[in-house]
């Protein structure tokens, strides 16, 4: 039995956060990690998501108590108004975010190729 590699370990630290986080939510988060002070609009654009979905998946990222974040609210985000319009949201990693992105760039450094026998 070969054990897991970097994406599925990647993808069970995030659900170790909450069971609730959504494929689109880890999507989302991910995108943020490769281009942190994108608004909702071009997260949806670049991920090809709703502007309503991205909208959502970013919330459920921010941090708990914000009026901004919405359930699980896992803290991996911060929001903040767009300086170009004051009425958008740029979103940034939290100190939690760096954090886990670091972990996940630790498993991606050590990953290991997938062998295909055929």
């Amino acid at each position: 039995m070969r054990p897991r590699d970097s994406l599925l370990e990647a993808i069970l630290a995030m659900k170790a956060l909450d069971a609730r986080i959504s494929v689109n939510e880890i999507v989302a988060f991910l995108y943020v990690c490769e281009n942190e002070g994108l608004s909702v609009q071009e997260l949806a654009f670049i991920a090809g998501l709703t502007q309503s979905t991205a909208s959502r998946s970013l919330r459920a990222l921010g941090r708990p108590g914000s009026d901004w974040a919405q359930a699980p609210a896992l803290g991996l985000v911060d929001a903040f108004l767009n300086p170009a319009d004051g009425r958008s949201h740029v979103v940034h990693l939290s100190d939690g975010g760096r954090a886990l992105r670091g972990r996940l760039d630790e498993m991606i450094r050590r990953a290991v190729t997938i062998d295909y026998q055929s």
